[in-house]
């Protein structure tokens, strides 16, 4: 049994969008779900039709409400909900037009800007009439190459207004990482930011801009957007004719936003897959879909109120930043940091989220066990009187992670792991406000999300370790991958594995509370003899020793078997000796799995990290392997794969 660690006071339990959730549904639906979680999200998978068109009427969606709520078909992703019905995204996310913040933003040196209501209101119209005279339609693509910034949300919201399709890389993706993405979605408008800043030092991005525009050759216009409090960057090498953003938001024109309506699946967002076997997979996904189901999320899910203020550590080549964007819908303040987040001090994020208040805050795993190995303790230093939520997600938070947070933040919190990914632009299983937090676990499944965990037979199985998968269609499904007409590319990424069931790649399992245990990717699981294990198992006992900072593991193909090989990071003042190794193999052993214990220990300086802080273990085995990698610039620091070539050890 998981350990205990907090539940909502009876007092607040009412007072959430959650309860007043299960009272709308009663007085609409004559149902009493008598506050049990369970009850709401069997209803909500066994009239999947009638709960979306709920959560449609609850979180009043501003658009035209077609007859048909699920068009079915018997292959799973050609489901599509409300096939008939008309909105536009942008127009959801601007219900507010007064001088209250819509968006604050702070930089790693400390800069602050700030975005009311109204001034957001007015950039849109600005950004959005300069692309349409410049001929940009609905369905053609503007892509945007920008740091974590107020002017990269404004030029998001601003395609939406006009149906066109939005799709950014974070300007630490290099210029190869650009152009596999971008010449495969052929934009029209490219957004690029001048320059960013990271631990101190300046990194020019207008200067990649003359490689991208001779292999992207269908981007006609460029608009240069300088970094917040600095002046602009030149550069006389650039052909064709740029704008600068600042000129265009003070153009004198109709400030009217002409809103352009979508149908619910028509595209809005290209994502791509972070993955290194390949060019990314460019994952198309639809306009109502997302809002839909990121109102059901951060409303219902993270209890996200009007005025509140939502705070997710991330960047703009991420998912979660369109997640956090979409918090504006619920008439919320979203606060945006961009920067190294331990630049010149660990707890710079926690400042910021103290300093505006934030209701709810979102960080990386990875980040929380940075924070507690240095021992930092945010709690003494700030306040976080308004803080009612933490998101954690990007990788399986451990049972000392979830610890930390309660004993070094805030004791009275909603502490709500969550993970989905990129695929689904939001969640399978997170947090809801009904059921207690347990040390390592997620607590539920997300409402409408048939989520299950499957054995290698297919079969559902309870307590043990399998494959999670989701068993009906639900509206954020990608409606398409781009260039992928026969849908070969969108079949084999969820649907090869289990017949007409969406496959996700995660090796999970369901605990006694109902919860979720994520183990890593399904991909990369251990598996010796035959016997499987996740990866983060092994990481959970590795890196609570005082030598590790950090650790990535593999299964090398060996004497027809696997063996697995252990690379580790040590704590400054450590070197690998045999004694350190021995206290590592006992700690699996008796921690973990005697049939995990690793063949090899190996110390190494760097962990190969996607931009958004995932391990690559697949990377790792295929460099260890002598696999070459197709995909290298998905990883922030991809010359670490280098001290994985020819291991001597690794041969023996």
């Amino acid at each position: 049994m998981k350990t205990y660690l907090w539940e909502i006071s009876k007092d607040k339990l009412n007072k959430t969008n959650l309860a007043q959730y299960s009272d709308f549904i009663k007085k609409n639906y004559n149902i009493n779900f008598k506050n049990d979680f369970n009850k709401i999200w069997q209803w909500s998978i066994d009239n999947n039709q009638v709960f979306w068109k709920s959560i449609w009427d609850f979180t009043k969606i501003d658009g035209q409400l077609g007859k048909i709520l699920l068009e079915e078909s018997n292959l799973f992703f050609k489901n599509k909900f409300f096939p008939d019905t008309k909105l536009n995204y942008a127009k959801n996310l601007l219900k507010k037009n007064n001088q209250e913040p819509s968006i604050i933003f702070k930089s790693e040196n400390g800069y602050k800007a700030e975005l009311s209501w109204e001034k957001l209101n007015l950039h849109v119209s600005k950004i959005s009439n300069w692309m349409k005279s410049n001929g940009i339609k609905k369905g053609e693509r503007v892509a945007a190459y920008l740091p974590n910034i107020p002017e990269t949300v404004t030029a998001y919201i601003s395609t939406a207004t006009l149906g066109a399709v939005w799709s950014s890389c974070s300007p630490d993706f290099g210029t190869n990482g650009v152009i596999d993405r971008f010449s495969q979605i052929t934009p029209k408008v490219l957004f690029i930011g001048d320059k960013y800043f990271y631990n101190g030092k300046k990194i020019n991005v207008i200067e990649r801009l003359p490689e991208i525009l001779k292999n992207v050759p269908s981007i006609n216009k460029v608009v240069v957007v300088p970094y917040p409090g600095t002046e602009i960057e030149k550069n006389n090498s650039i052909k064709i004719e740029t704008y600068n953003w600042d000129e265009l938001i003070n153009i004198k024109q109709d400030n009217k936003i002409e809103y352009t309506l979508s149908n619910f699946n028509d595209p809005l967002m290209i994502l791509y897959s972070s993955g290194t076997t390949g060019k990314p997979k460019c994952i198309c996904h639809g306009t109502g879909g997302v809002l839909l189901q990121h109102n059901k999320e951060l409303q219902i899910h993270s209890d996200v109120k009007n005025n509140d203020r939502v705070f997710y550590f991330t960047t703009c080549g991420w998912m979660m930043w369109n997640w956090l964007v979409g918090a504006l819908a619920s008439g919320a303040t979203i606060l945006l940091f961009d920067g190294f987040p331990f630049y010149k001090k660990d707890e710079l994020l926690f400042e910021f989220a103290s300093e505006e208040q934030a209701s709810l805050f979102g960080i990386s795993a990875k980040y929380i066990d940075t924070l507690n190995n240095n021992g930092v303790v945010p709690k003494n230093n700030y306040d976080f009187s308004k803080l009612r939520t933490i998101c954690s997600t990007g990788s399986p938070l451990s049972e000392d992670g979830f610890k930390y947070i309660y004993n070094n933040i805030k004791k009275d919190i909603h502490l709500s792991s969550i993970s989905g990914g990129t695929d689904i632009v939001s969640c399978f299983v997170l947090g809801n406000l009904f059921q207690p937090v347990y040390a390592g676990e997620i607590q539920n499944k997300g409402l409408g999300m048939d989520v299950d965990i499957f054995d290698e037979k297919g079969f559902s199985i309870k307590n043990k370790k399998g494959e999670l998968v989701c068993k009906k269609p639900f509206p954020s499904m990608p409606v398409k991958f781009w260039n992928d007409d026969e849908n070969k590319k969108y079949k084999s990424a969820y649907f090869e594995k289990y017949k007409n069931i969406w496959h996700h790649g995660d090796y999970a399992k369901i605990t006694n509370n109902g919860g979720f245990i994520i183990f890593g990717r399904s991909d990369t699981t251990l598996n010796p003899g035959g016997v499987r294990l996740g990866t983060a198992e092994i990481y959970s006992v590795v890196e609570k020793l005082e030598e590790v900072q950090e650790s990535i593991v593999v299964g090398q193909s060996w004497d027809n078997d696997i063996r697995i090989i252990l690379f580790i990071v040590l704590n400054k003042g450590f070197y690998l000796t045999n004694k350190i190794k021995d206290k590592i193999k006992k700690a699996i052993k008796t921690q973990a799995s005697p049939r995990h214990v690793p063949s090899k220990i190996i110390s190494i300086s760097e962990i190969p990290k996607t931009k958004n802080g995932k391990l690559v273990e697949l990377a790792v085995k295929q460099s260890i392997e002598g696999v070459a990698i197709k995909n290298l610039e998905a990883l922030a620091n991809p010359d670490s794969l280098e001290q994985f070539k020819n291991i001597k050890e690794l041969n023996e």
